[in-house]
């Protein structure tokens, strides 16, 4: 699963380990999420959804949505 994670942290100016703090889990889970070698519990994105004030839609994109708009 895609997300937008690094570019949203990067504009805001914001740490993996400050929001590692805020969403309860390591910099490594971060890390992990950005890379798209992680793919978020529903719990864990709805966390991140919160704190950068989006929509779970507007971060994480699901790989069936890309494959649809290359058809």
């Amino acid at each position: 699963m895609k997300n937008r994670i690094e570019k949203l942290r990067k504009e805001k100016g914001i740490k993996q380990e400050d929001l590692a703090i805020a969403v309860e889990v390591s910099r490594q889970t971060i890390g992990s999420l950005e890379n798209g070698r992680y793919n978020p519990s529903i719990i864990l994105a709805f966390k991140i959804a919160r704190y950068f004030h989006m929509s779970i839609e507007d971060i994480f994109i699901y790989e069936e949505e890309i494959e649809n708009e290359k058809e």
